[in-house]
Formats: structure tokens, C-alpha cells, sequence
């Protein structure tokens, strides 16, 4: 009996958990966050990108990716640009060219507006902006890859109120969306203007009313369905979960906060180790308050493992190599040299293209199939249409048949 080694087409039984694709992406931004070579945080951004483009659906929220691509190169050029205007405290020897300097008041020392620009500067404010595109980038993988509905769908039972809140939040900026180009179709095709304050004041009555319409109809569904129900839990109970959930809470943001910062990779793992524990632990007893049941619970299987330790084996060694080698981790600006590749980080940043290969192929999307214009001719190519399935016919009854000729 052989065994297949390719990752099997995703399905409803076999889908990737959302929590381990945020588990992923948030490992190489803490790997981006470690570091200023630009050639790692190019190598991380192409990781980031060939799993996006390996294992993204045709649905509406994997489109985002796009958009944090282009998000992180306006980071760089906002980054540049307030270099060139605001200076930099980067000392340099390489004059490029020389600004108009704004003379400021005594009170103001440490600060200019102008001045001599130098290419250590530019150099520095590059990587410095490439850094956070790169975190962006990463996030938006993330925002790419996981449903967002099935992400809320897993939150533990204490946070099922913010949970529903957002879903009708998140589905109805697309739906209204959806009713303003509805709208300005149908105006168009009557002749009339779309653009302009008026046609914006007509336009936006039917959306609104649409909007409430929907929001009556999600409060019905709720009511209906015993949204708001809370069992009976003792008083201690209740402010055992909310000390153990805020504290863990802090504990969670310290301890991000101390894996990101360089000066904070001491205490950063343990405070976030710590304050995850208190977290689920108040997350599990509040979740007894909230009577309610999961349909088809997402199942958080070796697949999802995979991707999720991926991930964070990115990050651990990325954090064990600036320990080890911080010189080649955050090349040098003065004076000028060129960055160089490390070995060992660069193969711990490959690591990251696990999810590559074993989650689940998404379904290929379905293209409309098109002629090919006949030569010679003019135009657009005609597109095929769809084929005609043909739809039996009842058969037509016929009138009896008497003999002698004639019908009854």
C-alpha cells in the first residue's frame, strides 16, 4: 500500500484551523521584529508571500494581501521622506544633497527641519522602514489565509458576546458596500447621475433603511435562538475571571511587547508564558456562564500543528540567533557596508514555507471558458457561453384514439 506525501484538497472535515495561520504569520513578524537585514526581511516577505499565493482562496478577505503589500512600501516611502525632511541623529560622512534649513528656536535643540541629508541616514530610515512593512506584510498573510468567521467561531465561550459583535461588524461593511453598487447600477442604467452630493443623499436613504432592515432581522435571529442566556456562577467565581483574565491580558501584551523590543527578550517569554496561562484560565471559567453549543467545531489537528510550530520555530531561532549574533542580524550603518546573509537565520526563515506543503490545497476557482477571436476579424473575442443542459419536457397527452376514424 503506498502512501501519498501531498497535502490532501481542503474540505469541511479537514479545513485548517484559523488560529494556527495567525499562530504562523505572528511567528514571522516576531522574527521581522528581531532583525534589521534587509535581506532577511526580504527572505521573510517572500516566505510569506509564496504560502499566501500557495494556499489562498478566491474569497472576499484573501484579496487583503495586496493591500498590505502596497501599506508596507508607503511605510517605507513616509519613512524616507521624514528622514530627508526631519533629519536623522545617524551621523554620516557621505553628503548626497543639502536641504534649505528652517532655523528654529533655542528651546527646540536636537531638532531640524532641513539640512544636510547623507546616505548613512537614508540607509538607516530604509531598514528601519523595511522592518515594518514587514510586520504588516506578515499580518496581512494572516488576514489572507484565515476566515475570519470561522476564527470568532472558535473563541472560548467568555468572549462569545464580543465574538458575535464583531461578525455583524465585519459583514456588514460588505454588505453595505454591496448596496451602494446595487444602487448606482440601478441609477445608471435609469439615466440618472451617480456622483455628486445629491445622488450621494439619495443613495444613501436605501442604504440605511437596508442597513436596519438587516439589523432587525440579526436581533430576530438572535432572540430566536436564546442569545444572552447566562447560567448562575458563584460571586467568587466571577471575580476569580476577571482578575485572572485582565491580569493575563496585561501579562500577554508585556510580554509581546518584551519578545519585540530588543532590550525586553529576557523577560519576554516567560511574562507571556505566565499571562497566557492566566488568561485561559479565567477565558475557561468564564466560559461557564455562556450557555451555549458549537455546530461542526473547527478541529485543531497535526496539520494545524505543523503550521502553527512552524511558525514559532521561525521565531524562537530568529531570538536565539540575535542573542548569539546581533552583528550580522543588524548590519551597520557607519560606516556604509553592505549587508551580507547569514546562513543559520536565513535556513531558520525557510522553515516558515512548511505550510506550503502539508495545509490543504484550497479548490482552484472556476474561470468562464472564452473563444478565441477568428483571424482577421474585429473586436473583442466573443465569449463562450455557458453549455445548455437540456431540460426533459413532459410528454403532451394526446386525445384517445376511437375507432372508426375521428376523436372522442
Amino acid at each position: 500500500m503506498t502512501v501519498s506525501l501531498r497535502a490532501p484538497a481542503v474540505g469541511r472535515s479537514n479545513a485548517l484551523h484559523a488560529g494556527a495561520w495567525w499562530l504562523w504569520a505572528l511567528g514571522l513578524a516576531t522574527a521581522a521584529s528581531r532583525t534589521t537585514n534587509p535581506l532577511l526581511l526580504g527572505l521573510l516577505v517572500g516566505v510569506a508571500g509564496y504560502v499566501v499565493a500557495a494556499r489562498r482562496t478566491d474569497a472576499p478577505w484573501a484579496r487583503s494581501y495586496g493591500t498590505f503589500v502596497r501599506l508596507g512600501l508607503f511605510v517605507i516611502g513616509i519613512r524616507l521622506v521624514f528622514s530627508v525632511v526631519l533629519g536623522s541623529p545617524v551621523p554620516g560622512s557621505h553628503t548626497l544633497f543639502t536641504l534649505p534649513e528652517l532655523p528654529l528656536p533655542h528651546w527646540a535643540q536636537g531638532v531640524r527641519i532641513g539640512g544636510r541629508v547623507t546616505a548613512e541616514q537614508l540607509v538607516f530610515a530604509l531598514y528601519d522602514g523595511a522592518k515594518l512593512a514587514t510586520l504588516l506584510i506578515c499580518v496581512g498573510a494572516a488576514n489572507a489565509l484565515a476566515n475570519p468567521a470561522r476564527l470568532l467561531k472558535s473563541l472560548p465561550g467568555a468572549l462569545y458576546e464580543v465574538g458575535v459583535a464583531v461578525v455583524v461588524a465585519m459583514t456588514f461593511a460588505p454588505n453595505m458596500v454591496a448596496d451602494v453598487v446595487r444602487l448606482r447600477t440601478a441609477r445608471r442604467l435609469r439615466g440618472r447621475p451617480t456622483g455628486g452630493v445629491r445622488a450621494v443623499l439619495q443613495i444613501g436613504l436605501p442604504v440605511l433603511e437596508g442597513a436596519l432592515e438587516r439589523s432587525v432581522a440579526v436581533a430576530a435571529s438572535m432572540d430566536a435562538r436564546g442569545y444572552g442566556r447566562t447560567a448562575q456562577v458563584p460571586r467568587a467565581v466571577r471575580h476569580t475571571t476577571t482578575v485572572l483574565t485582565l491580569g493575563g491580558l496585561l501579562g500577554v501584551c508585556a510580554g509581546t511587547y518584551g519578545l519585540l523590543a530588543a532590550e525586553g527578550a529576557s523577560y519576554g517569554l516567560p511574562v507571556l508564558g505566565v499571562g497566557l496561562l492566566a488568561a485561559l484560565a479565567g477565558l475557561r471559567l468564564g466560559g461557564r456562564r455562556s450557555v451555549r453549543t458549537r455546530y461542526r467545531p473547527d478541529r485543531w489537528g497535526p496539520r494545524a500543528w505543523l503550521v502553527a510550530g512552524s511558525g514559532i520555530a521561525v521565531a524562537a531561532l530568529m531570538i536565539w540567533a540575535s542573542g548569539r549574533d546581533a552583528t550580522a542580524l543588524h548590519p551597520g550603518v557607519v560606516p556604509l557596508v553592505a549587508p551580507v546573509l547569514p546562513l543559520w537565520p536565513a535556513a531558520a526563515v525557510l522553515i516558515g514555507l512548511v505550510p506550503a506543503f502539508v495545509a490543504p490545497v484550497p479548490e482552484a476557482p472556476v474561470r468562464k471558458a472564452t473563444m478565441t477571436k477568428p483571424p482577421g476579424a474585429k473586436g473583442p473575442a466573443p465569449v463562450d457561453p455557458a453549455p445548455r443542459i437540456p431540460v426533459p419536457q413532459a410528454p403532451v397527452p394526446q386525445p384517445p384514439y376511437r375507432e372508426g376514424g375521428g376523436c372522442k
